[in-house]
């Protein structure tokens, strides 16, 4: 490793992108293809070794980490890997479309060393007062109202008329967000991960939380907006609205996704839908399965070396984002083997001082969501087959365009 920005780097294979260096990388995460079959991807990168040049967007060139011993190495050591962007920012393409995802924020995940300390105390701090109990029957109230709406059709679309709304309203609702904030902030956030139209999407959703920021200093409440304010750090304005933009988008996109893509699974794979019914195996086995294959956030937890550093035999260069793929490293060759039922070390949740503090919030959203849904209609099944569902197109989810369903039709019921 190097200690001295000015030292004169070990011999290593480069996998950077300059002009005497590797040939222009052949992978895109931005397009329809890797989105149809990102593993194929995955699979595809492997002969190049577990660190891989992508381009994130046009002329935005990236390592892809497919290797989770590196993943781990990386994650692990925030010394030589911080989550600090702002020296690749200050290079970045000004119309740089995946600068509102990759940019510097004053909240928790892309900061590094003293910073990120304050912004994670207050996040964990904030997140500790969440009671579950409530956050359960919340999820619960959510489900059977999203469930009666449409149980008497026989059809649905698991994406719109349940998934979203319900981690939507339950997000909503703890970090005490109005409803009409609240939306545009996720059609905003939407459009940052997505990759179009982020610039006025990332403005959109910066607008909406400011006006939530400024209703809960005046009038606080039972939320998590309203802790945040009141926490002893202080936070300024600015900080707060990253702070809550943070909470809000981890909260809602991933979750929605997760809740689909493990319905998906159940649905889909006879093994893991009959087991879950029967009670054989618990739906958190289940969501773990999903975590390993299908995470929410395919290709996340995003570093910034300052220098060169080496990992393995290869460099990576200075100033250029290094980004996790936690789905090809949990499905990592040299790792993977055996029933994974039980085994809970994939990377979904990130590792190390940036794993994400609000893995029970999350896990209690979605196995309420599958559970109620499941018991309420057990004979439901996709509309077409699995192979035929479209994937939403971006570099760092995994999320379906919608999840047409069928089942017996039946009327409203009592669920909670």
């Amino acid at each position: 490793m190097l200690n001295d920005e000015n030292a004169t780097p070990r011999p290593g294979r480069p996998v950077g992108h300059g002009p005497a260096e590797r040939p222009a990388p052949q992978f895109r995460l931005d397009s329809t293809e890797f989105a149809a079959d990102p593993h194929r991807a995955y699979a595809a990168m492997r002969g190049r070794g577990p660190l891989v040049p992508i381009e994130l967007a046009p002329g935005v060139p990236a390592t892809l980490v497919i290797g989770y011993q590196a993943a781990m190495q990386i994650l692990g050591d925030e010394a030589r890997f911080p989550a600090d962007p702002r020296r690749w920012e200050r290079n970045a393409p000004a119309d740089c479309p995946v600068t509102p995802m990759l940019g510097y924020r004053q909240n928790a995940l892309r900061t590094a060393g003293v910073e990120h300390t304050r912004y994670r105390r207050t996040l964990s701090d904030a997140l500790d007062t969440v009671n579950l109990h409530s956050v359960h029957h919340a999820a619960a109230r959510a489900a059977e109202g999203l469930i009666n709406s449409f149980c008497e059709a026989g059809a649905a679309d698991l994406r719109m008329d349940y998934a979203f709304p319900l981690t939507f309203r339950v997000l909503s609702e703890l970090m005490g967000f109005p409803e009409e904030a609240a939306s545009a902030a996720y059609q905003g956030m939407a459009a940052m991960l997505e990759g179009v139209g982020a610039e006025e999407g990332q403005q959109r959703f910066i607008e909406a939380l400011l006006g939530v920021v400024e209703q809960k200093r005046e009038r606080p409440g039972d939320d998590l907006t309203s802790r945040l304010l009141a926490h002893p750090e202080g936070l300024d304005p600015m900080e707060m609205v990253n702070q809550a933009a943070l909470l809000f988008s981890a909260g809602t996109e991933p979750t929605c996704n997760l809740i689909l893509n493990a319905l998906l699974l159940l649905m889909a794979d006879e093994q893991y839908g009959g087991d879950v019914l029967s009670g054989a195996m618990d739906t958190r086995d289940a969501i773990d399965e999903v975590l390993f294959e299908d995470p929410p956030l395919a290709n996340f937890c995003m570093t910034y070396p300052r220098q060169p550093q080496l990992v393995g035999d290869v460099w990576l260069p200075a100033d250029q984002p290094v980004v996790i793929s936690l789905a090809a490293c949990n499905n990592d060759p040299n790792v993977v083997g055996g029933d994974r039922k039980g085994n809970r070390s994939h990377l979904a949740w990130g590792v190390g001082p940036h794993a994400c503090p609000a893995q029970p919030l999350a896990q209690t959203i979605t196995r309420q969501a599958i559970d109620l849904l499941l018991d309420a209609l057990p004979d439901i099944r996709p509309k077409v087959p699995a192979q035929q569902l479209r994937w939403r197109t971006g570099q760092f989810h995994r999320a379906l365009v919608a999840l047409p369903v069928v089942f017996p039709a039946c009327p409203p019921m009592r669920l909670t």
